[in-house]
Order: C-alpha cells, then sequence, then structure tokens
C-alpha cells in the first residue's frame, strides 16, 4: 500500500490556463475591440515631415489645416488590408471627399505600381519614408485613417481597413461631426 499524496504543484499549470482563458475572454466581449487610443483626436494635426511622391499635388501643412473636411490615409503597397480598403477609399473619392494619402516606409515605385493597379483616389499624395510623420500622429500600423476638419482638428481615428460598414457607422458619422465643428 502506497501513500501517494498529491502535490498542490500539479495545479498551478491549470490554474494559469483558466486565468489567461479568461483575460482572453473578455477581451473579445470589449465594448470597442478595434479601439485603440489616440493623443492627436481633438488636438491639430501635427507637423508634416514628407518627401514628393510621384508628379501629382503633394501634401503640406498648410493643406490639412485649410478649408472643408478631410481624410487623411497612411498606406503602404506591400500592406495586404490596404489593397483591401483601397476600393472604398475610391468610393468615398467619387462620393466628393477629400482624400489625402500618406505613403508609409515604401519604395517609391512600388507606391506608384500599387497606384497605377487599383486607381489612385487621393487629393495630394507623399511619402513618409522614415516614419516620422507616422509617429507623430500616433500610427499603430497601415492602414489608419483621420477625419481632419476644416480647422486642421483631427476629429476621429479609425485604426484598420475601411468596409462598407466602417464607411457607414463611423467614418460618415464622423464626417458629418467634422463639418459642424468647424469646415
Amino acid at each position: 500500500m502506497s501513500n501517494s499524496k498529491i502535490s498542490p504543484l500539479v495545479f498551478v499549470p491549470p490554474a494559469i490556463f483558466a486565468l489567461l482563458a479568461g483575460l482572453f475572454l473578455s477581451g473579445m466581449f470589449r465594448d470597442d475591440p478595434d479601439g485603440l487610443p489616440s493623443t492627436r483626436v481633438g488636438g491639430t494635426v501635427p507637423a508634416l515631415v514628407l518627401t514628393e511622391l510621384g508628379t501629382g499635388p503633394g501634401i503640406d501643412d498648410a493643406t490639412l489645416r485649410g478649408d472643408g473636411v478631410k481624410l487623411v490615409n497612411f498606406w503602404a503597397s506591400w500592406c495586404a488590408p490596404c489593397r483591401a480598403e483601397h476600393p472604398n477609399l475610391e468610393r468615398l473619392a467619387e462620393a466628393g471627399i477629400p482624400i489625402y494619402g500618406i505613403n508609409y516606409k515604401d519604395k517609391p515605385a512600388n507606391a506608384m505600381g500599387f497606384l497605377a493597379e487599383l486607381g489612385d483616389p487621393y487629393t495630394g499624395i507623399a511619402a513618409d519614408d522614415t516614419g516620422r510623420t507616422a509617429l507623430e500622429w500616433g500610427v499603430y500600423g497601415v492602414p489608419e485613417t483621420f477625419v481632419i476638419d476644416g480647422n486642421g482638428v483631427v476629429q476621429f481615428r479609425f485604426a484598420g481597413p475601411i468596409t462598407s460598414s466602417v464607411i457607414e457607422n463611423q467614418i460618415m458619422p464622423a464626417i458629418e461631426a467634422a463639418r459642424a465643428a468647424g469646415s
């Protein structure tokens, strides 16, 4: 007859697993699972450190602080979600919404090839070769889109690809709010 006692340490791995599973599940049911905080919302657009991209109109500080509501979209040719959102950006541009594209850490030839293949929805475009502008804007990763009012104040930020649902439920309401705030 053996006297076998179960060590209390045997319960540690299942307890850790249960704790991690509980944290994971609670994260799945947050009110806004895609929401990432932005320190830029409510503040003026930060200074731009950009280089020219292509031969079209560029982007400068005055452009983003001037007339009317506009979108600023950070994107890259190597970004699969950027490719997925592109037709929706074209829809917004066709609806008369100015979109300024900031190409993030990309090769100029690749960026221009991307636009040649998929179309160019941008009113103005420039390159953020070093990533400095994205850092100043608080960009987590591409794509990210900002709604800017006519006073150059960031009214809304969306991280991730813009879908039809995002346009209807988030972008268009943010554009309307930006118009009301000061276009």
